[in-house]
């Protein structure tokens, strides 16, 4: 951790906004598609965890602010079976699971896919080396 983080007391990412047109289509998207634990709603927004980090869906607040969200890294342990199910789900895929990178214990593979509010989002996952 550097100075300026020590000083924060910055650890870890907390939450994650995403933008969305449609809430209840993009609840149904990340709770019954994705699987992530449905925690609250608050209004206009809604809330999963994913491993620790929050995910908040809310429409954007200000024009300036209304464009896709950054892509966010789904880990999974077998990408390939992940992707068939999610194909198997109607999720529209990107491609194909690739291998990006072998590092020295292990592969690393990415698949792209799109959100019900057409955020680009990935599935990884690092695949040990036998």
């Amino acid at each position: 951790m550097n100075a300026a983080a020590a000083q924060l007391g910055i650890s870890r990412i907390g939450q994650i906004a995403i933008n969305v047109r449609d809430l209840d289509r993009a609840t149904a998207f990340y709770r019954d598609t994705l699987g992530l634990p449905f925690l609250f709603s608050a209004g206009k927004l809604t809330f999963f965890d994913c491993g620790g980090v929050r995910l908040m869906l809310s429409r954007p607040e200000r024009p300036d602010l209304d464009h896709p969200s950054s892509i966010l890294y789904f880990v999974v342990p077998d990408i390939k079976a992940a992707h068939r199910q999610l194909l198997d789900q109607g999720v529209k895929f990107e491609g194909e699971p690739q291998l990006i990178a072998r590092m020295p214990d292990h592969d690393l593979w990415l698949v792209g896919f799109r959100d019900s509010e057409q955020n680009v989002l990935e599935l990884m996952s690092e695949v040990p080396r036998a």
